[in-house]
């Protein structure tokens, strides 16, 4: 296999780039690389294998039904108020649970409507709902046909999605004492964007604060905070411990973990399970976490990530074991195959350190958050930090409008009464097994171990070629690489020789020499060849090696 045609210096500037971006560079090269394979009517006779992006290729699509069989019955509510050719009313509450048991009963045919109901019924039965004040808001909202209202997230939503949560991220043990609030935001990155910029609005962060981060971890996390609108001191905690016969863990050691309690550090974010390794925090990390809370940081604002919690089996957020301090970020996307309906909440509980820090500003800083927040309430020192990220997502001026979309709300609440249902759990168990799977093809194909791990996600899985190759070839090949070859050039190599496409797992703060493969967006035999190819760079550099070595080379 021919090295790569890029020179190691053009190979050194992208590697700049973050890993999204430089994934555009390696699709282009893997593109071109196809054109020049011709096979029968035109068609490349090698398909491009790109593992760089985690968007599944599976959808949840039972709850999608019952999201258009909702629709039907929607359009009979709102035509039976009013009809003129194409146009209709605004849903009525009164007796519209009554004429939604007799829609359900008139349309056995309608795809999705047996689902609908049942998700309707364990709502009721599970949550205490009005009947006929939860199916209205259910069909207002698929309408449309009105603003977001209450503008953080509607009533009947939020319980569901709160019971969702305590279900899948509190391992059905959420905090006693304590309520979650939830703000509905669009995507997991919109949520955080907004935890970003109302902390610092709100003057409980301020330019120049420390934080730390939790790496590797999603780039976006370690690129905001350069940001000139921040320019934070991070700290990087890093997942460091490798196994007695040299495989990477991607494990936070105690003292990585012990730079949590310095005082100086007043944030730390986590997406656990981890992106890219792909594992939930240990019950020993956790508990080390508690005690630095409990005893030298009691102020530390947690913000987690947990959008890939429902791929491990027991989850439990640290939003559950430390509620005053933890806000909790959760997006869809994943789990449902929903990346594209931009689905996401922030989760904070009413009692927490971050109120309690706005209660203990200065006479200065609350007179300047006062006349921020005076247009909203007569008393805008007594907004909760969550209802102020409502308003700050809208400039303030624009609160009245703010709020995730109504249909869009709908869809989250449905999906979440999908899993709390016998055919979610199914599914849930199903696509965990699918993405188990294809982690062992790929390592079938790639010769190489990974630590046993029952808090392994598997969504993706992080490689350290480096390791990897000390631990087969010795430290002389080790040397042999980085002295002669840029981290990124196994990248450039697979994706000009086998169009394969992976990320660089030195762009999430990892190992430089670490690649990230995405087993959640391809059939699961593409990821026995992406593992056969990867072998197949990993044996061609170890030849080179051979070949500089041998006497008289």
């Amino acid at each position: 296999m021919p090295k790569t045609k890029l020179s190691r210096e053009e190979i050194r500037s992208f590697a700049q780039l973050s890993p999204f971006e430089l994934k555009d560079k390696f699709i282009q090269i893997a593109t071109q690389a196809q054109s020049d394979k011709p096979g029968q009517k035109g068609k490349t006779t090698r398909a491009m294998l790109n593992a760089g992006r985690g968007n599944p290729n599976w959808t949840a699509t039972g709850p999608r039904e019952a999201y258009h069989a909702l629709g039907y019955f929607a359009i009979s509510e709102s035509r039976r108020v009013w009809t003129a050719d194409n146009l209709g009313g605004m849903p009525e509450e009164a007796g519209c649970a009554e004429r939604f048991e007799h829609f359900v009963r008139t349309h056995p045919e309608l795809p999705g409507i047996e689902l609908l109901k049942a998700s309707v019924d364990l709502a009721v039965k599970r949550f205490g709902f009005d009947r006929d004040a939860f199916v209205h808001e259910l069909a207002d909202s698929s309408i449309g046909d009105n603003y977001p209202v209450p503008d953080r997230i509607l009533r009947h939503t939020e319980e569901i999605v709160r019971g969702y949560v305590a279900d899948e991220m509190f391992d059905h043990r959420p905090p006693e004492g304590q309520t979650l609030s939830l703000f509905a935001t669009e995507g997991g990155t919109a949520a955080m964007c907004y935890i970003f910029d109302s902390l610092m609005k709100n003057g409980i962060l301020a330019k120049g604060d420390r934080i730390a981060l939790m790496v590797p971890v999603f780039t976006p996390y370690l690129e905001i905070p350069e940001l000139d609108t921040y320019g934070f001191d991070v700290v990087h905690v890093e997942a460091n411990l490798f196994t007695e016969t040299g495989v990477r863990q991607w494990r936070y050691p105690e003292e990585e973990i012990a730079k949590l309690a310095d005082p100086s550090v007043k944030m730390v974010c986590c997406v656990n399970p981890s992106n890219p390794p792909s594992l939930a925090l240990s019950s020993r990390v956790t508990e080390q976490i508690l005690s630095i809370v409990g005893e030298q940081n009691p102020n530390l604002i947690i913000v987690t990530d947990d959008v890939y919690g429902t791929f491990v089996e027991g989850f439990r957020s640290l939003a559950a074991d430390l509620p005053r301090n933890t806000l909790l970020v959760y997006s869809y996307s994943k789990h449902y195959g929903a990346t594209g309906w931009r689905l996401g909440v922030i989760g904070l509980h009413d009692d927490n350190v971050i109120d309690a820090m706005l209660k203990e500003q200065g006479a200065e800083q609350k007179e300047r958050l006062n006349r921020r927040y005076g247009t909203l309430s007569l008393e805008p020192e007594k907004m909760r930090f969550i209802d102020r990220m409502v308003a700050d997502s809208r400039q303030v001026a624009l609160n009245h409008t703010a709020g995730l979309s109504l249909p869009q709300q709908v869809m989250m609440a449905l999906f979440s009464l999908f899993d709390m249902l016998d055919e979610g759990q199914a599914y849930k168990h199903r696509i965990r097994a699918i993405v188990q799977q294809r982690l062992e093809l790929l390592l079938e194909g790639v010769h190489m171990k990974v630590s046993e791990d029952p808090k392994r996600a598997a969504y993706y899985i992080e490689l350290d070629l480096l390791a990897e190759a000390e631990r087969v070839q010795g430290k002389p090949f080790a040397d042999f690489l980085e002295a002669n070859y840029e981290p990124v050039d196994p990248l450039f190599r697979l994706a000009e020789q086998t169009s394969v496409v992976l990320l660089n797992g030195g762009g999430f703060d990892g190992p430089e020499w670490s690649v990230r493969v995405s087993l959640a967006n391809l059939d699961d035999l593409d990821y026995l060849k992406i593992g056969h190819h990867l072998r197949a760079i990993f044996d061609e550099y170890a030849q080179e090696w051979r070949a500089q070595a041998a006497p008289g080379a």
